[in-house]
């Protein structure tokens, strides 16, 4: 799973970014600050309970488990997760992001980092688009100043979202562009899926399958009338198609940066086709950062968090936590791990699986409680999620066993959130 932050230079995708991950990358007040792309894991919050909870229950139930203290630091949870943390029966899983250097106009025809940019991109699964919700910036990312009445951060905050739908759009235009000869000529000779199947193998290389591909092309004769022949079709109709593709490839949700200085009421003026989530970045780092010191407890989502020692604090540091926390509450939490959770299992539909080795303890071959949490497609089978844990697993895939009933599945065998499977593969 990877998600592609994206937008024009300067409105915070690498505090986004730092601020998910905690990695340490350049953060500055001017465009370009990020040349490459960093990319990093971002934990997130399983929507279930973690299975180690209903193991708890069970061992305390066979009297082989003592109740949880209260002192217990992890609040009753006894899985040793490899990646990600688990406290309270609360599951972090992974996710990867992406932060590539800011989106200029006219990146398609070569300006900023180009088609870099793009490539960058490519695998990305999903793209959240930073935006600056105060509309503090032009364009092309330089400092224009706070303090922007509604009327002008409106317009400069869906000028971002258009432009970065356009650049796309382009981009896409020119792949169909440079090779539309060879699909006319698989259109003359095989008819409209032979169209279809040339527009699979031209965006394979882009996060695209034939379910997209063929769900675009749908959408778009849907949409145009009389289009006449394939070989007949101009730029504009070509870019019609490019449109739908690029939906179905790059779902894009926005991330309206830096709401706590934006001007009241421009969160309902954002117009954009996906998910829009109102966030603080900055709060969000120095909230994680805080707590990484031991100055507070916070646990990211969070709408408030506790200070640890007040007597400790410095009194501006006091004013500053007040502020946050007045803050955190009027918008319900800094946004970061809500658009990243409504992204991965909402807009993309994912789920949670525990693979494990042993299906009556839920350990793997060290004995270590449920230590791996993947995150895959929803309605994912057996044998492919044994590919996702190792491919000679898939490879050699004998059977399922259910952790929870202890059933035998097959490998076409639909998996659900949360499940435990063991896997039973040729060696």
């Amino acid at each position: 799973m990877k998600i592609g932050l994206v937008g024009k230079p300067n409105v915070g995708k690498s505090t986004f970014f730092s601020a998910a991950t905690l990695a340490k990358v350049d953060i500055a007040n001017y465009p370009f600050c990020t040349i490459d792309a960093n990319v990093g894991v971002a934990f997130i919050q399983a929507r279930l309970p973690c299975p180690c909870k209903d193991l708890r229950a069970k061992l305390e139930a066979d009297g082989r488990l003592a109740p949880t203290d209260e002192n217990d630091p992890r609040k009753g949870s006894i899985c040793q997760p490899r990646t990600g943390s688990c406290i309270g029966h609360r599951r972090l899983v992974p996710v990867f992001l992406v932060d590539v250097a800011g989106l200029v106009p006219g990146a398609s025809e070569g300006r900023g980092r180009g088609n870099a940019f793009l490539n960058d991109l490519s695998q990305s699964d999903a793209l959240i688009q930073v935006v600056d919700a105060g509309g503090t910036t032009d364009i092309e990312g330089n400092p224009i100043g706070s303090g922007q009445s509604l009327e002008d951060a409106k317009q400069r905050v869906n000028e971002e979202i258009r432009f970065l739908e356009e650049e796309l759009d382009a981009w896409i235009l020119g792949l169909l562009e440079d090779g539309w000869s060879r699909g006319v000529r698989r259109v003359q000779a095989e008819g409209e899926s032979g169209l279809v199947s040339f527009l699979n193998e031209r965006f394979s290389g882009i996060n695209s399958n034939i379910q997209k591909i063929d769900l675009a092309f749908k959408k778009f004769s849907q949409n145009s009338d009389d289009l006449g022949q394939p070989w007949d079709w101009k730029s504009d109709v070509l870019l019609m198609l490019a449109k739908e593709i690029r939906r179905e490839i790059f779902p894009i949700h926005i991330a309206a940066n830096k709401v706590d200085v934006a001007p009241k009421g421009i969160f309902e003026e954002i117009n954009a086709d996906g998910k829009v989530v109102s966030c603080m970045a900055d709060m969000e780092l120095a909230l994680r950062r805080a707590d990484d010191a031991g100055i507070i407890d916070y646990v990211s989502g969070s709408s408030s968090f506790e200070i640890a020692n007040s007597d400790s604090l410095t009194e501006p540091q006091s004013k500053a936590l007040s502020h946050m926390q007045a803050k955190l509450e009027e918008n319900n939490g800094t946004g970061i791990s809500t658009i990243l959770d409504s992204v991965v299992f909402d807009e993309l539909d994912q789920i949670v699986v525990y693979p494990v080795q042993d299906e009556t303890h839920w350990t793997d071959g060290e004995g270590k409680v449920l230590p791996d949490a993947f995150v895959l497609a929803k309605g994912i089978e057996a044998k492919n999620c044994a590919y996702k844990v190792h491919t000679d697993l898939g490879d050699g895939f004998i059977k399922g066993i259910d952790g929870r009933t202890k059933r035998v599945v097959g490998a076409d065998h639909e998996l659900a959130d949360g499940d435990v499977l063991k896997i039973h593969s040729k060696s």
